[in-house]
């Protein structure tokens, strides 16, 4: 199903939701995104230089993942509400290893704005399936904070499973933070077709 959506259009359609590849022509939309939810964000990430919130700064970096996605190497999508065609949030998917692995990382953000209204539960549901059945992964692993609890409850409702705990695993806003390691594997993963 969800090959055939994407080879006709590069979106994936989720309720009243868009959710859909990246292009260069995104732009100013994911500056504005960035710029909106500059301080929200903070405390969850890496420590941004100035040029990852500027439209420049996205310009060059929408080119490196245009060449990413050309290449199968990382999938990087925008969650656009219809009725605002504004960008409402991201979900990534880095680290890619295929054969004998199948597996990648996840990571997303969500607006300020759009908590609590399970609209990221639903797009990294689509997006999930989307890296099952399109691109033939076994595993998705995603890593949160002990203390973000949003995160924690995002994962579980999409089938995450927790796996571990790693201490000292991501440096986040300066500083090493510990984080829950979780997995959700494809219950109906085939070898892929080489």
């Amino acid at each position: 199903m969800f090959q055939s959506i994407m080879n006709r259009t590069p979106s994936l359609p989720v309720d009243d939701l868009i959710v859909r590849l990246v292009t260069p022509k995104d732009a100013a939309c994911i500056a504005a995104y960035y710029q909106r939810n500059r301080a929200f964000l903070q405390p969850w990430e890496p420590l941004r230089e100035e040029g990852f919130f500027t439209v420049a700064g996205w310009e060059k970096r929408l080119s490196q993942l245009a060449e990413l996605h050309k290449h199968k190497l990382a999938y990087y999508f925008v969650i656009i509400r219809e009725e605002t065609n504004e960008v409402c949030g991201v979900i990534n998917y880095s680290n890619l290893v295929r054969h004998p692995f199948y597996a990648c990382h996840v990571g997303y953000s969500l607006d300020a704005a759009c908590q609590g209204q399970g609209l990221m539960r639903r797009a990294l549901s689509a997006t999930v399936t989307w890296m099952f059945e399109a691109q033939s992964f076994h595993r998705v692993m995603a890593a949160y904070m002990p203390r973000n609890q949003k995160s924690a409850a995002v994962l579980r409702a999409t089938g995450f499973e927790i796996e571990g705990e790693a201490r000292d695993y991501l440096l986040i806003n300066g500083r090493w933070e510990d984080h829950i390691l979780t997995a959700n594997i494809n219950p109906n993963w085939t070898q892929p077709r080489t």
